[in-house]
């Protein structure tokens, strides 16, 4: 990896839905540490945040929903 160019882990939402994703990347940086990301990286997607290095997420909004199972009792 290039001195100009930084791994991070990119959280975001896709333009047509509400689950949360994330990604770890590489990607090249300007002269003053900011992380350059592609307009194609970008297109369709809602940035939420962009962290230095890999993060290991844990949960995330929306996880535990959709993992709770449903019975019905009659």
């Amino acid at each position: 990896m290039s001195e100009l160019q930084r791994r991070v882990t990119i959280i975001y939402y896709q333009d047509n839905g509400l689950e949360l994703h994330h990604t770890i990347e590489t990607f090249d940086q300007n002269l003053s540490g900011r992380v350059i990301i592609p307009k194609e990286f970008k297109k369709g997607k809602s940035i939420i945040a962009v962290c230095d290095g890999e993060v290991e997420i844990l949960n995330k909004i929306g996880d535990r929903i959709l993992s709770v199972n449903y019975t019905t009792s009659m």
